[in-house]
């Protein structure tokens, strides 16, 4: 009798980082089942082929419904919850969809999650520490991201749900948005670069941001799959850069556009000594990552 597959559930599985994340697990691990769950909000489609005799299942939902989505798996290994509403300014305009989906959808996969004893592991927002915790209520995305938290811990204390929590700071690399609605400011930088329009920065440009590479966080992420803590576990690179100096890096005109709402001046990196405990040390630098786009982009 063949053994049951391993399952391993990966929400927003078709966006920048659930993909990536998707490609490590499908790279490193055998004989397993993956499944996506997406909406497609982002508008992405970002699909792998399988291997290592893999099964990668890509469903289309809401992760409010995740419970009728995976009525037929009985054993998931793992829940890595990366799927939703993920940008500042945009939760104003669309805050109806941040709050289906950060508010309604994510209880509904922390319940499932404890009620069928699955380990989540939940992609939460460094915003939440900016201001000495203040800068939590700057937005809908941050305020909603902040309350899973709670929530999320406040599930193991109640009801002995099995989590890590970690940390994404400004995410960057191959894969990321580069234009629309949902677009980051390193992929924002590119497109303008490419387009050879000047790029836009944001004033007044000497806000600082901490920003890592895909790969370094999905390491991270893995490394923190392995534990069995309920921890909380920072993915950065504990290095602030300001956005201007980042975009002078590309070596291109630059024009100042006004503040947006929820722009915060400082990305706060609290020590949860994630390298001790998780391994985690974060190898791609940002100027590095800039200098290779501009060589493979010569005009």
């Amino acid at each position: 009798m063949k053994s049951q597959k391993k399952v391993f559930v990966v929400t927003g599985g078709e966006g920048f980082i659930g993909s990536n994340l998707i490609k490590k697990i499908n790279s490193t691990k055998k004989n397993i089942k993956i499944i996506s769950i997406d909406n497609n909000l982002s508008k992405q489609l970002n699909k792998i082929k399988s291997a290592n005799n893999n099964k990668i299942i890509y469903l289309r939902g809401h992760t409010k419904n995740i419970r009728n989505l995976l009525k037929n798996e009985p054993k998931i290994e793992c829940i890595f919850h990366f799927g939703e509403f993920s940008r500042i300014v945009k939760s104003f305009e669309n805050s109806k969809k941040c709050f289906s989906s950060n508010h309604t959808g994510t209880l509904e996969v922390i319940k499932f999650c404890s009620d069928k004893n699955i380990k989540i592991i939940y992609s939460a927002s460094s915003s939440k520490f900016g201001n000495k915790g203040r800068d939590e209520h700057l937005s809908p995305y941050s305020w909603t991201k902040s309350k899973n938290i709670e929530l999320i811990k406040n599930y193991s204390d109640w009801f002995h749900l099995n989590y890590e929590i970690v940390y994404f700071y400004n995410v960057y690399g191959p894969g990321h948005i580069r234009k629309g609605e949902m677009a980051a400011v390193i992929g924002i930088f590119e497109n303008c670069y490419l387009k050879n329009i000047p790029i836009t920065v944001i004033k007044p440009g000497t806000q600082k941001r901490d920003f890592t590479h895909v790969d370094d966080i999905i390491n991270g992420v893995m490394l923190a799959f392995k534990k069995n803590l309920n921890g909380e576990f920072m993915l950065g690179t504990n290095k602030n850069t300001s956005v201007e100096n980042i975009a002078k890096l590309f070596k291109h005109p630059i024009i100042y556009i006004d503040e947006k709402p929820g722009e915060r001046l400082a990305s706060t990196i609290p020590d949860l000594d994630s390298q001790k405990r998780l391994g985690y040390k974060p190898k791609i630098k940002i100027q590095d990552y800039i200098k290779s786009f501009l060589d493979e982009n010569k005009r």
